[in-house]
């Protein structure tokens, strides 16, 4: 089984390695200047290859219908878990941790769990700092851990929201090292209303949490992981001036795989939406959950939980889900991470919609990416003037050398950090 297991992988590698080699190349030699220029020299992109499986119930994009690399790319610091959010004052911040950022050290499973934050000030991507890092303890008891999720930055008050996992970072089962099988509830949100200096912790915790799931035992749950839909500066494209979130999770809970519903693996996406202010944010009963469509086919929202419905489902191969609103193109774009094994060769793939509730089509599904690329998402900062060129900002690989398996950065400059790379939207224009 090993050995077959060694030779699909190998030859993975070898259909990989041209495109791979190709992208290295462009960016080696790629010039250093700001990227918002949208009319790429086709002839300088390589596609990434859009293998979806068989099983993929989301229909070819008519309009969308590949991504290309331009080869040039950036990485910053030596920590994951980056969602930015773009502020009115022009600036992104974000969460971050388990890892550094400058002489700063976070750790989300410890003892005493610490998530962090941090400032990233530029306008070019090839060129940003990453300011005003900072550490905030998060008790995560009864669960092992608690780690970041949705970030907004609204009016001056910056939302950070913050999920439970179980029961460790390394969980052995069946010749298997897992990494956190199970995610746990959203807990709620802090808030900082002086750019992360200072923090108010919610008034919910890992043992209340802010929707009353729970996953102590590995227990299906709905909104584990939730991330901000990005609407541009200071939500400015919201369609009515609401904050929606985007998760990953499951229902169903007998008799599946160890971690079929875990902080990078789920079978379901799910859409909420609450007008954003501090007496808001930690009051469950302020958001409305999306409950599927009525006879005419308009989205029907929901103060009751238990009608939440799913926009998009496709079990065992879905997982960390972000969304942006692309204004040029009008397009919505979801990017979605099936994390396998949660130690493996993770998949992304994109989807475009023209409404956030779908229907959704498949833009591509690029297998290995990363090879082990996660916390995928489009910052709408970095989103070229016709909405064709932008940057997939993820982090990779954390697991190299787990289980004797040993990634490659494909594209160059995928590692263990924030990594932007500059892609174009294939398609007729």
């Amino acid at each position: 089984m090993i050995q077959r297991i060694r030779r699909w992988i190998d030859g993975a590698a070898r259909i990989a390695a041209p495109i791979m080699m190709a992208l290295g190349a462009a960016a080696a030699s790629a010039p250093a200047q700001p990227a918002q220029n949208d009319k790429e020299d086709t002839m300088t992109l390589q596609v990434w290859p859009s293998q979806p499986p068989a099983d993929c119930p989301f229909p070819p994009s008519p309009t969308l219908t590949g991504l290309a690399f331009t080869g040039r790319h950036a990485e910053y610091t030596g920590a994951d878990t980056w969602y930015p959010s773009w502020a009115a004052d022009g600036d992104l911040y974000s969460p971050w941790t388990d890892g550094k950022v400058g002489d700063l050290r976070s750790n989300s499973g410890a003892p005493e769990p610490t998530t962090g934050q941090a400032r990233i000030v530029g306008d070019d991507p090839l060129n940003l700092k990453v300011v005003d890092a900072s550490l905030t303890v998060s008790p995560a008891a009864p669960y092992a851990g608690r780690y970041p999720g949705g970030s907004l930055v609204y009016n001056g008050v910056w939302y950070y929201g913050t999920y439970c996992l179980n029961p460790s970072p390394g969980v052995e089962r069946d010749g298997v090292k897992y990494n956190w099988p199970w995610v746990g509830p959203l807990v709620g949100f802090r808030w900082s209303t002086d750019g992360g200096r200072t923090w108010t912790q919610p008034p919910t915790s890992p043992e209340r949490p802010l929707f009353g799931e729970h996953a102590l035992h590995g227990e299906p749950v709905r909104i584990g992981a939730p991330h901000f839909v990005d609407f541009g500066r200071n939500m400015e494209h919201s369609p009515d001036g609401k904050a929606y979130l985007v998760a990953h999770g499951s229902t169903d809970g007998a008799n599946r795989r160890f971690a079929y519903n875990s902080w990078i693996t789920g079978d379901e996406i799910s859409l909420l939406r609450v007008t954003p202010s501090i007496a808001n944010i930690n009051d469950a009963t302020k958001y409305e959950f999306y409950a599927g469509r009525d006879t005419a086919g308009k989205a029907v929202w929901s103060g009751d939980f238990g009608r939440l419905r799913p926009i998009a489902r496709w079990r065992d191969n879905m997982g960390c889900v972000t969304m942006t609103w692309n204004a040029p193109l009008k397009k919505y774009l979801m990017c979605v991470t099936d994390g396998t094994n949660t130690v493996g060769y993770f998949n992304t793939y994109i989807l475009e919609s023209d409404a956030i509730d779908g229907p959704w089509r498949l833009v591509t599904y690029m297998k290995h990416f990363g090879e082990q690329a996660y916390f995928v998402n489009f910052p709408t900062k970095f989103i070229g003037p016709g909405g064709r060129t932008l940057w997939l900002c993820y982090a990779a690989n954390f697991s190299s050398g787990w289980g004797g398996t040993t990634f490659q950065s494909r594209p160059a400059g995928s590692r263990y950090g924030m990594c932007l790379q500059e892609v174009r939207l294939l398609g007729p224009e």
